[in-house]
């Protein structure tokens, strides 16, 4: 048990269901995506989603990955569309219309920050993600990570977990809608 309650886990299958209904579509990508050197598929699902109709597109934050700019340039490698990958502050008043957010590894809050995302020292003030009428997170574990805070984020009633590696998650999601 967490102090902000259990965290609720969800499996491909279930995502991929989901983004079936979903029309509006935020990937924010970070560090865990490019360790995981998943941005090939994350494209290939981006693809494949914009070609069925849906809005596909990228929130990055300023300070995603190891430098700034290291998403835009992992994703422009892997043949994103430049045009859907906007920064954080583009985007962020999306969030509250958005179906469907999916979130690749990325570190929430800073070591010794507040706990609540509602707070301004918190990334997630800045990026509104848990507005979104659903929330994915693939993350390897359970783990509070590299800054031992939990993140309150995994804990709300419109997140999900979806454990396991990057890579490994988004090809079962990519031979997941290749089937449907």
């Amino acid at each position: 048990t967490y102090c902000f309650g259990e965290m609720v886990a969800t499996d491909v299958a279930s995502v991929a269901a989901d983004l079936a209904d979903a029309k509006e579509i935020i990937i924010v990508p970070g560090y865990g995506m490019a360790v995981a050197q998943a941005q090939g598929a994350v494209s290939e699902i981006t693809r494949r989603l914009r070609d069925q109709g849906k809005n596909v597109r990228f929130a990055i934050h300023p300070v995603a990955g190891r430098l700034p700019g290291h998403m835009n340039v992992l994703l422009a490698e892997a043949k994103v569309p430049y045009d859907i990958v906007l920064e954080m502050d583009e985007i962020n008043t999306d969030f509250p219309d958005t179906d469907m957010v999916i979130i690749l590894g990325q570190r929430h809050c800073k070591p010794g920050r507040p706990r609540r995302p509602e707070q301004p020292d918190c990334w997630h003030a800045g990026a509104k993600v848990w507005k979104a009428r659903q929330v994915i997170i693939s993350k390897r574990g359970q783990g509070r990570g590299y800054s031992g805070i939990e993140n309150p984020l995994f804990f709300k009633d419109n997140s999900r977990m979806l454990y396991g590696d990057a890579k490994d998650s988004l090809d079962q999601l990519l031979a997941s809608l290749t089937s449907r």
